[in-house]
């Protein structure tokens, strides 16, 4: 069996044309020895900013001598026209043996300079599973470099007789090897939707969870300020395993309290996850008091009371990571630092462009700070698109491969337009392939203000909505449904596929409106529509 990276592609769920790479990375994977190891999913990498780093090609075979060969997998029906065959997406034609011939010359070219001037061996296939290529002769590429469908059983085969050559290389295999792993910096990354924790892998060239991680100091502060989609929660995540690992307990603090559901899902055991509030009241009831929250004014009272006791050793942590920091107060700071041990590592985690409550900035004198502003959950084109819409303080660099998606925009005049816009929405996103439970509505307005917060379906469309209460088990309860609706301020640190931000509606573009339309905005990680008034329309024109 052939090794393959990343690893844990078996379990992850995939439909579409995902489903069909799957199956592809199966077979060989199940076919082709040890000695070969198979580099999947190279078209999500990036390098310096805009620049794809092998275009899109799906998979690279390494051989036990070195021998690459690129294969780009096209499912579906091709066009064979006098310039090659041509694959037709919805926006755009390409040409098939350019495309292979392009990313062939980008990687060889990348490689010859990392191997010190030696020339690997590099080879392209294509593979049309779907489609019999009538006129090999006329497709622009060596008709011994196709495999289509009727010879798509005989594509393993057809793979190893390309990569495997007489003499065994081992040094040389692992110079490239090593090439394919820093260029791919394979990071795991979570993605929520209704509480539900999904593992994906998204390749994060230089992203945070990995060179942050990689900074030394004692005593060990760090401040990362990093915008949406930065890759923040997943460097607190890859921190908090780091510190269980290592027999260190951990602390996991946020504001916001479906992130927190959502982080406790997901992380290992061994730490506590908590926001800030339920932090406070678990120390509080450990120490003997109940809290009396009928009483107006009752969290400000736990929050002094679990600052003024003096924390036992069960309350006391090796790591303590503070997500979404620009949403504490200074006094929480000082309380959480209170109970890192004395050797103990600290990390704050913020994004100033998430500020929805308007806080000051907390002041961490003597911490070390870094930053990053490359968005790698949202496609290239929503980032670019909000850019010029927005006129940002600070232009966010988009880090995603994904472009295309394109952001939309429907408008409505009165009540009655916003629900048919938003309907119209939401029908759009499941015409263009997204099923209901990848889309997520979210609401400029809270639940206590929003013109949806009576309905539980739209048209057709079931409404699953947060109830504001919660189990015996503190979790969240939602009604039945099959569509996701939350409001902007509760869906921060949440992402979903296919977002639909609606009910926007503002008369000037100050500087609070700016955040939440940024945050709402960058929960998309494939496709984005705006349901916005008239009047917001004018004001992002008069921006």
């Amino acid at each position: 069996m052939a090794r393959t990276h990343p690893e844990g592609w078996r379990n992850v769920p995939a439909e579409g044309a995902l489903a069909r790479e799957i199956e592809t990375l199966s077979a060989l994977a199940d076919t082709l020895p040890e000695a070969c190891s198979i580099w999947h999913g190279v078209h999500w990498t990036r390098v310096q900013r805009e620049h794809a780093l092998f275009g899109e090609v799906d998979f690279i075979v390494v051989g036990p001598s070195g021998h690459l060969l690129l294969i780009e997998q096209k499912s579906g029906f091709l066009d064979e026209t006098p310039e090659g065959l041509v694959k037709t997406y919805s926006r755009s034609r390409k040409n098939v043996s350019a495309q292979l011939a392009r990313n062939a010359d980008h990687l060889r070219a990348r490689l010859q300079t990392f191997l010190d001037g030696r020339k690997p061996q590099l080879d392209t296939l294509l593979y049309c599973p779907d489609y019999t290529v009538r006129q090999p002769g006329t497709a622009g590429i060596d008709p011994a470099r196709i495999v289509d469908a009727g010879r798509r059983e005989q594509l393993a085969a057809i793979v190893l007789s390309l990569v495997r050559d007489d003499t065994p290389e081992p040094a040389l295999v692992e110079d490239i090897e090593r090439f394919l792993a820093d260029e791919l910096e394979l990071v795991p990354e979570v993605n929520a939707i209704v509480g539900q924790a999904e593992a994906l892998y998204t390749r994060l060239s230089g992203g945070l969870a990995e060179w942050a991680r990689r900074i030394e100091m004692n005593p060990f502060r760090l401040r990362v300020t990093g915008t949406a989609g930065s890759g923040k929660t997943q460097l607190a995540m890859a921190v908090f395993r780091d510190a269980i690992e290592a027999g260190r307990r951990p602390l996991y603090v946020c504001y916001n309290r479906p992130l927190a559901d959502h982080i406790s899902l997901i992380a290992p055991t061994g730490g506590e996850v908590a926001t800030y509030h339920q932090l406070c009241v678990r120390m509080v009831r450990d120490a003997g008091h109940q809290p009396d929250f009928s009483r107006p004014g009752a969290f400000g009272e736990v929050e002094r009371l679990a600052a003024s006791l003096t924390p036992p050793e069960r309350w006391r942590f090796d790591e303590i990571i503070i997500d979404e920091g620009q949403d504490f107060r200074e006094g929480w700071r000082d309380h959480l630092l209170g109970l890192l041990k004395e050797d103990g590592r600290a990390w704050w985690l913020e994004d100033p462009m998430q500020n929805l409550y308007d806080r000051p900035p907390v002041a961490l004198p003597g911490w070390v700070g870094i930053s990053s502003q490359r968005n790698y959950r949202s496609p290239a084109d929503i980032v670019e698109t909000l850019n010029r819409m927005l006129t940002l303080p600070e232009a966010v660099e988009p880090g995603s491969p994904l472009t295309g998606s394109g952001l939309e925009t429907l408008t409505w005049e009165d009540p009655r337009g916003l629900l048919d816009a938003t309907k119209r929405a939401i029908t759009r996103a499941i015409g263009v392939g997204f099923k209901r439970q990848h889309i997520a509505l979210v609401t400029f307005r809270g639940r206590e203000h929003s013109a949806f917060t009576p309905y539980d379906r739209l048209g057709p469309h079931n409404l699953r909505a947060f109830t504001g209460r919660y189990d015996l088990l503190g979790n969240p309860e939602f009604t039945e449904g099959d569509v996701l609706i939350d409001s902007v301020h509760r869906f921060k640190g949440q992402a979903a596929p296919c977002v639909i931000f609606t009910e926007i509606d503002f008369d000037t573009l100050d500087e609070r409106t700016l955040r939440k339309l940024f945050v709402g905005a960058t929960r998309a990680s494939m496709k984005l529509i705006m349901v916005m008034s008239e009047r917001s329309r004018r004001a992002l024109q008069r921006n």
